[in-house]
């Protein structure tokens, strides 16, 4: 990301606790962040050297804040916490707003594991342990799947499901197509090996032309 940057400044959307931001900033590269939760913005802030990073809270799909940006990034498959394709779309073009000419805008998602469910299933549990369960469920409709966790302490039991959407990596381009950004590169991740049809993940990059104009 720092490469990314190229000695300007960094837009990190979905900023959470600072995972990335921090590290980055601590680099040199000014970051500023937006995230709808002021919690998450608690513990960051609780976090030392988070003075310099900027926080504004509010919906990174169509929050705004000032100045503009060398790149811009989601990542952790945070784009699917938008749940619907409009709200998607609306990401991108917030992004490309946000960027400079020749900016870019990285997003880092997983690729559905569809393709390699059986035909019918649609439960695919990733986390069995004696105290719990997690699985996410797919409804191919809707583009619209939940992950699901179980847990039991102490003979006490909880439940809990969060909703996501799923897209494609074409479908990420037609929508950075859609805010008049172009596909530079897309990775199998961060190490930047090639991205295959075996690639379970991609990490992909686009790029705000020098001639862009909102629509």
């Amino acid at each position: 990301m720092e490469s990314l940057a190229d000695g300007g400044r960094a837009l990190e959307l979905g900023i959470g606790t600072g995972r990335i931001a921090l590290p980055l900033a601590q680099r040199g590269v000014p970051v500023h962040g937006i995230d709808l939760s002021q919690a998450m913005v608690d513990q960051l802030r609780a976090k030392p050297g988070t003075e310099a990073i900027g926080v504004t809270v509010g919906d990174f799909a169509t929050t705004k804040v000032g100045g503009t940006f060398s790149v811009a990034y989601l990542v952790y498959n945070t784009i699917m916490n938008l749940t619907t394709q409009a709200e998607q779309v609306a990401c991108f073009r917030n992004a490309a707003e946000h960027l400079e000419p020749e900016g870019c805008f990285v997003i880092e998602v997983l690729i559905p594991e569809l393709r390699r469910l059986p035909a019918g299933q649609k439960v695919v549990p990733y986390r069995v342990s004696s105290t719990g369960w997690a699985f996410d469920v797919y409804d191919v409709a809707t583009q619209a799947p939940t992950s699901n966790y179980i847990s039991v302490v102490d003979g006490h039991g909880e439940y809990r499901s969060i909703p996501f959407r799923y897209v494609w990596p074409s479908e990420l381009d037609l929508m950075a197509q859609i805010a008049g950004l172009r596909l530079r590169e897309r990775w199998d991740g961060w190490t930047r090996e090639p991205f295959t049809s075996e690639s379970r993940q991609h990490v992909s990059v686009w790029e705000k032309p020098a001639d862009w104009s909102p629509e």
